[in-house]
């Protein structure tokens, strides 16, 4: 059916995940821990037809190795394998130039389905997809008339706006800027007021936009 490589740095989920993508009639290629380990292991005279990639991985993440296979091999189609179902990592990882995306807690079938519409269609976009890409499209048109150039940011807000681009929560971005989530919830604040905005992905699409973060 289709040749398919495994990267995902749990080895228990993947080796039963070998088990289920063979018994579904495909062939995998080879399995890898990280982003890393996957370039280091590809075979350019024998490429994957699809890679079940994982986002969050040492090393190099699921973001930047779907980027690499995009701008190096864009026939290998990514299937975005995720335990998020948040719009931030869905239309990031869109972006780097998955074909499609699926939680991790999907039937069988579902991942059947998206093998075979990747290898058919040359893209899947399930309803969990399709649902978050219209909120966030509604969210982003609500927000379009309010972005506007640059805005002057001091040091901390930068620096708050790079990690709210990430898969880390609130309480996380605090631990990780050593303050307390109450100074979090002040900085989100600020910048709501200061860009005139009203979601993280207002503010994620403000950082992309404006060269903050790139994608």
């Amino acid at each position: 059916m289709a040749s398919i490589v495994l990267v995902d740095d749990h080895s228990l989920l993947r080796i039963g995940l070998a088990q289920l993508v063979e018994s579904l009639g495909n062939t995998v290629l080879f399995e890898a821990d990280n982003g890393q380990e996957f370039l280091e292991r590809l075979d350019k005279k024998n490429l994957p037809d699809i890679v079940l990639m994982d986002i969050n991985m040492p090393e190099m993440d699921g973001f930047q190795a779907t980027q690499w296979l995009k701008n190096n091999h864009p026939s290998v189609k990514v299937l975005a394998l995720s335990m998020y179902d948040n719009e931030t990592s869905i239309i990031r990882m869109l972006k780097c130039g998955a074909r499609g995306y699926i939680l991790k807690d999907s039937e069988p079938a579902e991942l059947k389905a998206a093998i075979q519409a990747l290898a058919d269609k040359g893209f899947y976009y399930s309803d969990l997809v399709s649902g978050k890409l219209m909120h966030a499209i509604n969210k982003m048109e609500d927000e379009s008339d309010n972005l506007k150039s640059l805005v002057p940011l001091n040091e901390r807000e930068t620096d708050f706006l790079k990690y709210a681009c990430t898969e880390m929560t609130y309480k996380e971005i605090a631990d990780k800027m050593f303050v307390s989530p109450r100074t979090i919830d002040g900085y989100r604040d600020a910048l709501f007021e200061k860009l005139h905005l009203k979601t993280r992905v207002g503010l994620v699409m403000y950082a992309i936009k404006n060269g903050i973060v790139t994608v």
